[in-house]
């Protein structure tokens, strides 16, 4: 790889007419520029980011900062690789790259997005996993980095965002689940402070309490977001007296876990325990019965988040807040809740 200094000496020009040449300015001659075109391609030159950053104050470059410690980075699901494949067509369309900015779960948040903001090797950050009182974004605000959310919070000030309607999610479920005559209602949440956790479980209270029935918090389940969840979730519903005869997973990727686990107990999902997931996911298609959950479109979705980033690095860009909804997809999975 060949710098600018080695590109200059090469041609025995000075760094400024070289530079000059890179970047089509208008003093260079069309036959000084074609020949620094041809000598960089030859050469393998490759520009300098971090200071065409400093210098032109863009870098033509989204982050996006994944937490792989938390549940709802959502490791190993299709979701995460669809949602980013759209982001990068939009960005791509306008020259600009989407890189992935990994924060392990032995670093610190806070740390970590100061060292990204500190390295200007982005234009704007996309954050998930936001938790109900989210430092980073307080952090992000002072900085006066350019961001976008991928959740809510309850930090004060004014920023863009994006969310899944998880409180219409489960309202719709459990309106759905009451009108087929079930009482007892659990409900799969997650361990971690994330704001999600905040949305889905204040929308399961309130839907209870709309449809009449009576709440019980020990049916709300703080679990994690695995199949091993998805077992202890089945473990525990099988020790409640009276029993529950329904209950609503928070990820989808719960489902093999309970459903594993109700099996052996000789449960029958549909009949005597009906499921609700979240998202209707392809790739669960094999279990039977099948899950019903909520339709996303993701491809959607990702071109809106794409949208939202470029816009960042715009004047007076967007500083409102997006729900974005899902449709009810019944499936066997719900049935009538059992007699008695």
């Amino acid at each position: 790889m060949t710098g600018i200094k080695a590109l200059a000496r090469h041609l025995d020009l000075s760094i400024g007419t070289v530079s000059r040449a890179l970047n089509a300015k208008p003093d260079v001659s069309a036959a000084t520029r074609d020949r620094v075109l041809a000598a960089a391609r030859e050469l393998g030159y490759r520009p300098n980011h971090s200071g065409r950053a400093l210098r032109h104050g863009r870098t033509g470059t989204v982050g996006l900062v994944v937490e792989t410690g938390s549940p709802t980075s959502l490791a190993g699901d299709a979701f995460f690789m669809q949602l980013t494949d759209a982001m990068q067509e939009v960005l791509a369309g306008a020259g600009t790259d989407l890189v992935l900015l990994p924060c392990r779960s032995a670093d610190d948040p806070i740390e970590f997005l100061r060292r990204q903001v500190a390295r200007r090797m982005v234009d704007a950050l996309v954050i998930t996993a936001t938790r109900r009182q989210d430092p980073r974004i307080a952090m992000l605000l002072e900085e006066g980095m350019p961001f976008l959310a991928l959740g809510r919070s309850e930090t004060p000030g004014d920023w863009p965002w994006i969310d899944l309607d998880f409180d219409g999610v489960v309202r719709r479920a459990v309106t759905e689940l009451a009108a087929l005559g079930h009482r007892r209602i659990a409900l799969v949440a997650p361990r971690r402070d994330v704001n999600l956790a905040r949305l889905w479980t204040d929308g399961y209270r309130a839907a209870i309490r709309e449809a009449g029935l009576v709440a019980d918090e020990g049916l709300i389940l703080r679990l994690s977001v695995s199949e091993n969840g998805g077992r202890q979730a089945a473990e525990a519903v099988l020790g409640m007296k009276p029993r529950p005869t329904a209950i609503l997973l928070v990820s989808e990727m719960l489902a093999t876990g309970l459903y594993g686990r109700l099996a052996e107990a000789g449960l029958e999902v549909g009949r005597d325990l009906s499921v609700i997931g979240f998202r209707r996911n392809p790739q669960l298609g094999f279990l039977r019965p099948g899950l019903a959950g909520f339709a996303l479109d993701l491809r959607a979705l990702g071109e809106a988040v794409g949208r939202a980033a470029l816009a960042l690095s715009e004047p007076g860009g967007p500083a409102d807040g997006v729900v974005w909804g899902m449709d009810w997809v019944p499936a066997p999975s719900v049935g009538p809740a059992p007699a008695g």
